[in-house]
């Protein structure tokens, strides 16, 4: 397997308002296959904080399907969450979402890494 390009995307992602689903990561279609995985870090969860991450592959190229959904209540023991190496094609689309449902709106850092594949 070639990789043709690396694109990191990381930074902090803080819900402006609860029950309001923010995006944390937005990968487009790409000019190949690709590769796309990652982290969030819920360490700031405090009693009374919870949150609902989301993530969404649009096949299709346009319509986003829910792909997986996970829910947290804080404090959490073991706060990483990853996201595995997910291989889409071309048109394909990914979206990663974080919801805060209840507490006091934090911010929760994350990690991923694109990569575009090539040809020999």
């Amino acid at each position: 397997m070639i990789v043709a390009s690396k694109t990191r995307y990381t930074g902090s992602v803080s819900p402006s308002a609860l029950n309001t689903e923010t995006v944390v990561v937005d990968i487009p279609a790409q000019s190949d296959d690709y590769i796309v995985e990652g982290y969030i870090d819920l360490s700031a969860l405090a009693s009374g904080d919870a949150v609902t991450v989301r993530e969404y592959v649009a096949v299709d190229g346009a319509n986003y399907r829910t792909y997986a959904t996970v829910s947290y209540s804080g404090p959490v023991s073991d706060p990483i969450i990853r996201f595995h190496a997910k291989t889409l094609t071309y048109n394909m689309k990914y979206r990663v979402t974080i919801t805060q449902t209840s507490g006091t709106l934090r911010s929760y850092p994350y990690g991923f890494v694109l990569e575009v594949l090539g040809v020999v």
